[in-house]
């Protein structure tokens, strides 16, 4: 007779139910492949909407059609629209167009994908770039500085921007839009 150590046997691949037999791609549907030209001429669109100064519609139409399946140029590029359209809406049109769009069908879910792209934004501009670390000196006391004089991209401005739509967007939408966002497996 074999002899078996009972504290070894792992009860959880026995049950039917167990996360262990949980298969973990049913948790974020498939979304179908994007190029980055399809993106390209999608983003080419929402300007359009920007030049003719609808600010709203150009808004929308970046958000309802965010590229979940396309690859990461895609997504930098559909990224910098979003938050060329940003830029553009003053902050006094901020509130009561979020208002419109948080009131319209299917608007928390357009909402909770603006919040996605705050988020990125937010990250992509703090992540140092190849020209900025090239500038970095160290100093004597180990710490590096980064000069940021003369030639910089406005990072912070835009990350002023992010985080002027960031409280409005949380002050129409809730709390609740955070949450859904860092549970959701799709990114943008």
């Amino acid at each position: 007779m074999a002899t078996m150590n009972w504290r070894t046997i792992n009860i959880d691949l026995l049950d039917p139910e167990s996360p262990a037999n949980f298969a973990i791609f049913s948790l974020s549907p498939a979304a179908p492949p994007v190029s980055a030209s399809e993106v390209q001429s999608l983003s080419s669109q929402i300007k359009q909407f920007l030049r003719g100064g609808d600010s709203e519609g150009a808004l929308r139409g970046a958000l309802e059609n965010p590229p979940y399946g396309g690859d990461a140029a895609a997504k930098e590029v559909h990224l910098a629209t979003v938050v060329e359209i940003l830029q553009s809406i003053k902050q006094s049109e901020m509130s009561p167009m979020l208002s419109r769009i948080y009131d319209s069908e299917s608007g928390v879910e357009v909402l909770d994908v603006l919040m996605k792209y705050l988020y990125k934004g937010m990250a992509h501009s703090s992540k140092p770039t190849s020209a900025s670390t090239g500038s970095m000196s160290p100093q004597p006391t180990g710490f590096s500085q980064i000069h940021s004089r003369g030639g910089g991209e406005g990072g912070g401005q835009a990350m002023s921007v992010l985080l002027s739509w960031h409280e409005k967007l949380v002050e129409i939408a809730g709390p609740g839009s955070i949450v859904r966002v860092m549970s959701d497996r799709r990114t943008v």
